[in-house]
Formats: C-alpha cells, sequence, structure tokens
C-alpha cells in the first residue's frame, strides 16, 4: 500500500522563520510540499494563518490576499483562516492553532493519511502529534533549529531540518522581502509571506 502523506503548515511559524533565518519569504510551495512529500503520494496540503483586517490594515491585507491567491491556486493545497484579536493593544492569533490541532486528528482519525508532515517548530502541537503515533500513523515534523520545541523532535518519526540548503531550488522570482515592511510584524500579525 501506497504512503499517503498530508502536510500541515502553521503559515505563521513558518514566515517568521524564513525572516529570521534566511531573510526572504518568496517560497514556492508547490516545490516545497514536493520535497517534503518525496516519492510518496500526497493526500493534501493545509496552509493555517490569520487574515489580515482590512479596516485596519488595508496595505496588508491586500498584499496577504495577493499571496493568499497564489497558495489557493497551489494543487491540492487548503487555506485554512484563524483571526487577529486585540488584547492590550497587541493584535493576537486566534483559533489557528486549534484548526491545526483538530484537522490532525479528525484526519488521521478518518484514515485519510498515513504519514503527518507538521511544518512548525511550536510546541503545543506535541501531544496532538503523540495522540496521532498512538493511532498507529507516522509523524514527521519539519523544523528550522533556531525555532524547534524538544518535545516536538522527541515525539517525530523523522525530522526535516530547513535550512539554507534544504531551500536551494525552492524559490519563486517575485520576493516578498522587498514588499512593504508596514505588513510585517510579530507573532499574530500577517505579512505578505505570512499570509
Amino acid at each position: 500500500m501506497e504512503d499517503r502523506v498530508a502536510i500541515f503548515i502553521d503559515g505563521s511559524n513558518l514566515y517568521h522563520a524564513l525572516r529570521a533565518n534566511l531573510g526572504r519569504f518568496n517560497l514556492n510551495f508547490a516545490e516545497f510540499v514536493s520535497k517534503l512529500c518525496g516519492s510518496r503520494r500526497l493526500f493534501r496540503t493545509y496552509y493555517y494563518n490569520v487574515l489580515q483586517d482590512p479596516t485596519q490594515r488595508p496595505d496588508a491585507y491586500r498584499e496577504q490576499q495577493e499571496f493568499l491567491d497564489i497558495l489557493r491556486k497551489t494543487p491540492y493545497m487548503e487555506v485554512r483562516l484563524g483571526s487577529l484579536k486585540i488584547a492590550q493593544g497587541i493584535p493576537v492569533e486566534k483559533g489557528v492553532d486549534v484548526m491545526l490541532a483538530t484537522d490532525l486528528l479528525y484526519f488521521a482519525w478518518n484514515d485519510f493519511y498515513d504519514t503527518a508532515v507538521l511544518v512548525s517548530g511550536d510546541s503545543d502541537f506535541a501531544y496532538a502529534l503523540q495522540a496521532i503515533k498512538n493511532m498507529g500513523k507516522h509523524v514527521e515534523v519539519a523544523y528550522f533549529e533556531s525555532g524547534i520545541s524538544k518535545d516536538l523532535l522527541d515525539i517525530a518519526d523523522n525530522r526535516h531540518l530547513l535550512n539554507r540548503s534544504f531551500f536551494s531550488g525552492l524559490w519563486v522570482r517575485k520576493n516578498y522581502a522587498k514588499r512593504r515592511r508596514a505588513s510585517i510584524g510579530g507573532k499574530g500579525k500577517a505579512g505578505p509571506g505570512n499570509g
């Protein structure tokens, strides 16, 4: 039986790690997914992030919509969006981690995949990954060395270190890093590549 892979991308985590480690955002997601999947059959890729508020940050919203349009045209990719809430004057992600963890578990329970690849270093997903392993599924973590939880690495059956050499040949020509910096911020603030 052919191994079916589902890829779950924590968009905010990936965006900030790309920015901090490589200074680039212009990732070719179709090629990135293909490299993570290898010779296995892709079930689907899920990308999770927050939706910018067009009334608060219209430029960031417009740039994010351009980015999301590109993602939505990527074969076998679904975009799942949480929301931003203002807490003590700071925008904070709401619902993204819960959506991702729920999908990890729901699709495993319904036997839609054999292997889950989580693109995140966030320790919040460790328990969900362990639950998936307990169901007999394999779990892999794609991570940057600078932002990985030891808990995730301990649970993972296989690991994909995301470094400069991993991303070689996975970039598109349009460089989001050159876009307006006004839309780039801390966790919970979706920039153009953080869409």
